[in-house]
């Protein structure tokens, strides 16, 4: 499909021209990225050391984290390294290559979002069947299925991308590669690829959050027949998936839903949901929730213990 093109290789214009805000940016995403890592791979390893985080939440919750981990790693370490260079510039190969893992991770992450309403669903609405039906096979089968899932959306959009014909301009004016900023530079009419992105890019993030939230309202609204402690540990758990998903989902829709025009705001907006959002999910995940907190405050308890 390449030998289509007469364009072999992108010019990334980055958030801004500018050397001394490049700098800025340059510090900025290396300090988002590092806290990122630091974050999302501190809850894995938590996880999985941990013999108190075994249930299907924390199962999920460590899919989320590995999620955002690759996410954020598919961006930043390009962003950070063209904040220092005058000219950037991708090959189509690899900006092909990072349109496939940006819809990868994405797509994963909102899987696994749903997967981890309805474990609250379950655990919450139907207490006494939630070892049945949220065993560790289920839970296992339900991520496979969330990866294949996310494997056929990001092929889709590689098949929608490589069917774009370039011929002249090569200047994406962003950060990333991405459909939408590729779909400007086309020699041909994108109205109907850019009708396939939106009911697919923008079908997935639409649906998704209706259905994340309507399954909130539900939990929610059974917490009626709860104690008094039990609401508190259930809402405490259900503010921090529900700040997560508008964290997440506003932007995604803003940017998928929408005819192929570029605004002032897409790249601050793609910012928020690529870069801080990964920083944020462990930050909300483990300020609000007491046994990560101790179950990382054991793991760092035994690690000094071994290093005397």
């Amino acid at each position: 499909m390449l030998l289509n093109n007469n364009v072999t290789e992108f010019i990334l214009l980055g958030l801004t021209q500018d050397p001394a805000k490049k700098k800025i940016i340059f510090v900025l995403f290396l300090f988002f990225y590092l806290g990122t890592l630091v974050g999302n791979v501190l809850i894995i390893i938590t996880i999985k050391t941990s013999r108190t985080l075994g249930s299907p939440m924390y199962f999920f919750l460590f899919y989320l984290s590995l999620s955002d981990t690759c996410f954020s790693t598919s961006i930043a370490p390009r962003t950070i390294v063209d904040a220092l260079l005058k000219n950037s510039t991708i090959s189509f190969n690899e900006c092909i290559l990072q349109v496939f893992s940006l819809h990868f991770f994405a797509c994963l992450e909102i899987f696994i979002l749903i997967l981890m309403a309805a474990d609250r669903y379950v655990a919450i609405c139907k207490p006494l069947h939630y070892t049945t039906i949220m065993n560790r096979r289920v839970c296992s089968i339900l991520v496979a299925v969330a990866w294949v899932g996310s494997c056929v959306h990001s092929s889709v959009q590689i098949i929608l991308a490589l069917s774009l014909p370039f011929c002249g301009p090569n200047v994406i004016d962003h950060y990333l590669c991405d459909l939408q900023p590729l779909l400007q530079l086309a020699c041909a009419d994108t109205y109907v690829i850019n009708l396939l992105l939106v009911s697919n890019s923008g079908a997935i993030c639409t649906v998704s959050f209706v259905m994340l939230m309507f399954s909130y309202v539900i939990i929610l609204h059974s917490l009626r027949n709860h104690s008094a402690e039990g609401r508190k540990k259930a809402l405490s758990t259900c503010t921090s998936h529900i700040t997560v998903v508008i964290l997440f989902f506003g932007p995604s829709i803003f940017m998928y839903t929408r005819p192929a025009t570029t605004f002032p705001m897409d790249k601050m907006l793609a910012m928020f949901y690529t870069i801080a959002t990964p920083l944020l999910n462990p930050l909300i995940y483990t300020l609000r929730n007491a046994e990560v907190k101790n179950a990382m405050t054991k793991l760092w308890s035994k690690k000094r213990i071994s290093d005397y």
